[in-house]
């Protein structure tokens, strides 16, 4: 018997603390505050994130300044955040840096990670002919406008000698995709983990292709550029990227106990959540914000730029802060190894 899809609602949450993709959904009001001190750090969080990886780690004790946490529901809100000087720093995924340089806001990238981009992929129904992403030409393919999936599946097409020309693209946000993949109304979904585990997992679908070489597999912490001109919470931040350094390890060695924490925090299945651990999550490391990173951004930006999404052209090297680099390894360094089934 087959397992059912989680229903699209559960895991829209998720997708969005994954991709930080395109959207306008509003931040969470509710707050947290950790830590001690007369300092306090803003910092904007996604449902499963930072806060959730700091405390199951055990990085959030002994902290000589509070930690003031903000929910929000996706990228584009937290940054929007971040211009208006109501959140210090915050994590976002590879693409609202982007969307966010091009709208003028001042917002300041100041760490990043990398992972595989195996579970950014494009999928088809088990039952599907195609068996290359060539093949796709001429096909219906549901994709969330203006998200990292939007852009895997530009780089993917582009590597098969197609271009968003010469398919039909269905841009949809994740619950619609989902339904409409799932009733066979499209040939194919360009999409992130933990939905990629979910479809595999329930046998209704599989990989056609993956990000897996053709994107950067980049997550940021990007700043407020007035937080970072003041000298108490540039080295507040300083510590905390430290913190969240120290906890992607600790990802990394502590697959199955954070599958659990992750699962409990936002309702996802502990199959698909440790499935989706395994293939992305565990695989990220801490890389320098240097010369190769930001080239990889540009090419985003210049992409997004020629299909009219961005209105403006984006110097992605005017939004960057290397102070926080260190001795960390440089952004062309390889992720760990995807365990991933």
């Amino acid at each position: 018997m087959r397992r059912r899809l989680v229903p699209a609602a559960l895991l829209l949450p998720l997708a969005l603390v994954l991709t930080a993709c395109g959207g306008n959904s509003a931040a969470d009001t509710s707050t947290d505050i950790d830590g001690q001190g007369s300092l306090t750090l803003n910092v904007g969080d996604q449902k499963g994130g930072s806060e959730a990886i700091l405390r199951a780690a055990g990085e959030l004790k002994n902290l000589a300044y509070k930690i003031k946490w903000s929910t929000f529901t996706s990228g584009p809100p937290l940054l929007e955040a971040v211009n208006a000087k109501a959140v210090d720093i915050g994590g976002v995924g590879n693409t609202p840096p982007v969307f966010a340089a091009g709208a003028g806001s001042k917002i300041t990238a100041v760490a990043a990670f990398k992972g595989t981009s195996k579970g950014d992929a494009i999928l088809v129904p088990n039952d599907s002919k195609l068996t290359k992403p060539e093949q796709l030409k001429g096909r219906s393919i549901a994709v969330a406008q203006g998200s990292s999936a939007n852009y895997q599946l530009v780089a993917s097409l582009k590597k098969a000698g197609l271009s968003l020309s010469d398919v039909k693209v269905k841009y949809l946000q994740p619950a619609d995709a989902l339904a409409a993949f799932s009733a066979g109304k499209v040939d194919a979904w360009a999409v992130w983990d933990p939905y990629t585990s979910q479809v595999l997992l329930s046998r209704q679908g599989r990989i056609l292709t993956t990000g897996d070489g053709v994107t950067n597999g980049l997550t940021f912490q990007v700043a407020a550029p007035s937080a970072l001109r003041d000298k108490k919470k540039a080295a507040a931040i300083k510590d905390y990227l430290e913190r969240l350094r120290r906890a992607t390890t600790w990802v990394h060695d502590h697959e199955e106990e954070w599958a659990k924490v992750w699962a409990k925090d936002t309702g996802l299945p502990y199959d698909v959540a440790l499935a989706s651990v395994k293939r992305t999550n565990a695989t990220r490391i801490s890389v320098a914000v240097d010369k190769p990173l930001i080239a990889s951004e540009q090419e985003i930006a210049d992409t997004f730029t020629a299909l009219k999404l961005i209105p403006n052209k984006v110097d992605f090297g005017d939004f960057v802060d290397t102070r926080y680099n260190g001795g960390l390894p440089p952004s062309t360094t390889a992720a760990h190894a995807s365990e991933g089934s």
